[in-house]
């Protein structure tokens, strides 16, 4: 029997005995709430509040802004870390840059300069090579059987310098970059072997630089600085240049430090036994730079970078918006064949472990946040969206100010180092030019990403022009010594 009394039936009571002054009964509607306690349901009770009651569109629309909004976040945060990380310490500054006073001499090079119809940058930057101040080096110009023009401007070059230009001849096909480097791989003679594009406005003290860089850190590869120059050239070409400028004066070393590294397509110098121990460069990947930079450092190669403004090798940006394009397309592409080969996972630690896969698979993140971008748009312009979504939606808002503020301190250093005028109508091209910027990164990764599952792998070249010779007829003024830390952009840093 029952002992709830308020299931005692009042008949039970003895005869005169009052009935309970409270009885408590039970609602005959269950889902009545009680008065300031809110509803006594167990599903309730168990996860402490209700779902929204969201139809799946909408469920789906916040989610995907929830999405990006950690993405960008997450990016941008990253991004402005590795950025920095040359300005966060005197150290680091003092490591970034070449010897004050190089060492003597102490190893031969050989320079590969692969073509492919550039018949019109060459020439020069042979000239350039050809009056390096360092007494034992060798040029071997690579250009396609195919290619008449730009072998003709080499071996002009060569007749011109005969002592230290030699005319190499690619028959493959297909042709790309690595193939042509393998092919001269075979017959260098240097103990280094570096890498120069057809383009490359070299200085002649770099590998006196680059040959004290050996000696003084016992490095297996040397990474130097490229420089992209034309930055008033397109509305794109301006953070074209500021990427390429916080990419080989910051983040490489960053990298380079954590022993992971990328390596960049040009003005990189690998010891010889190192390059026939990994068999050159791989020939089917679009990324060959960034394939090698992985497989030496799961090897264990030991990367040095350095980056002094005055011997930087200088370039130009694209010179139409869908040759930039395709540029960074094949770079993204490039970027997922190396992280689908797995070499990566040879790294010996987890923290580099992870920044690698964070790296590798960068463009599938821009290329999902490429196609969430126009659903979260829509959903904004369509939807009423819930107060609490709208903020957390303007979360990725802090970090970009903070680095368009860096790339403001940036651009005006840039300019100031190399003796260009930054005008008020580039520092607000750079402040309208950011999403439309973000937009095509995200449009590229798309791009890399359909290519990939279509199994399209043609090399897409990029033209050049030499717009970085026409535009930039002084010398950058003298790099400011670690000492010195750069103030303008050291303030932006963490410690000192």
């Amino acid at each position: 029997m029952s002992t709830d009394p308020t299931q005692i039936p009042t008949s039970h009571l003895a005869a005169g005995e009052p009935a309970p002054l409270l009885t408590p009964q039970a609602p005959a509607d269950p889902s009545q709430f009680v008065p300031n306690r809110g509803s006594t349901g167990a599903a309730e009770s168990m996860i402490g509040f209700q779902l929204p009651d969201w139809s799946p569109l909408e469920w789906i629309g916040y989610s995907s802004l929830i999405v990006v909004t950690i993405l960008l976040t997450a990016v941008a945060v990253s991004t402005l870390w590795w950025m920095l990380h040359a300005w966060r310490s005197k150290d680091n500054l003092d490591d970034s840059q070449f010897s004050e006073n190089p060492l003597d001499a102490a190893h031969s090079f050989t320079l590969l300069v692969p073509g492919r119809h550039e018949e019109e940058v060459m020439g020069q930057t042979l000239d350039r090579l050809a009056q390096q101040d360092h007494p034992d080096f060798e040029i071997i110009a690579i250009v396609g059987h195919d290619d008449p023009g730009t072998e003709r401007v080499a071996r002009e070059a060569a007749a011109r310098h005969p002592e230290l230009i030699r005319v190499v001849v690619d028959s493959s096909v297909p042709k790309n970059k690595p193939k042509a480097l393998n092919l001269a791989l075979q017959s260098s003679r240097g103990e280094i072997v570096g890498v120069f594009d057809a383009e490359d406005e070299v200085h002649p003290r770099l590998l006196t630089l680059v040959d004290s860089r050996f000696t003084e850190t016992d490095a297996d590869v040397v990474q130097g600085g490229v420089q992209l120059m034309n930055f008033q050239s397109s509305w794109w070409s301006l953070r074209n240049v500021l990427e390429y400028y916080f990419w080989f004066r910051s983040r490489l070393h960053f990298h380079a430090k954590e022993k992971f590294i990328p390596l960049g397509g040009n003005t990189v110098f690998v010891r010889k036994d190192w390059l026939d121990w990994s068999e050159g460069w791989d020939a089917e990947c679009l990324a060959e730079d960034c394939e090698l930079g992985v497989r030496l450092s799961s090897a264990g190669a030991k990367v040095v970078v350095a980056y002094s403004p005055e011997v930087v090798t200088r370039e130009e940006t694209p010179g139409t918006f869908v040759s930039l394009l395709k540029q960074r397309t094949r770079w993204n592409q490039g970027f997922m064949q190396v992280y689908g080969k797995g070499e990566w996972k040879k790294l010996p630690r987890l923290r580099q472990r992870l920044m690698a896969r964070y790296l590798l698979t960068m463009p599938f993140i821009q290329a999902a946040t490429g196609l969430l971008i126009p659903v979260s748009i829509i959903l904004i312009l369509t939807t009423k969206v819930p107060t609490a979504i709208a903020l957390v939606s303007f979360v990725p808002l802090a970090p970009t100010l903070v680095l368009l503020a860096v790339e403001f301190t940036g651009l005006r250093e840039f300019g100031r180092v190399y003796g260009q005028k930054v005008r008020a109508r580039d520092y607000f091209r750079l402040v309208w030019g950011l999403l439309p910027y973000q937009i095509f990164l995200a449009l590229a990764a798309v791009r890399a990403v359909f290519r990939q599952l279509k199994g399209l792998n043609a090399w897409e070249k990029t033209e050049h022009t030499g717009a970085h010779r026409d535009e930039v007829a002084t010398e950058p003024q003298e790099a400011p010594r670690a000492s010195q830390q750069e103030p303008a952009l050291a303030m932006t840093g963490g410690d000192r």
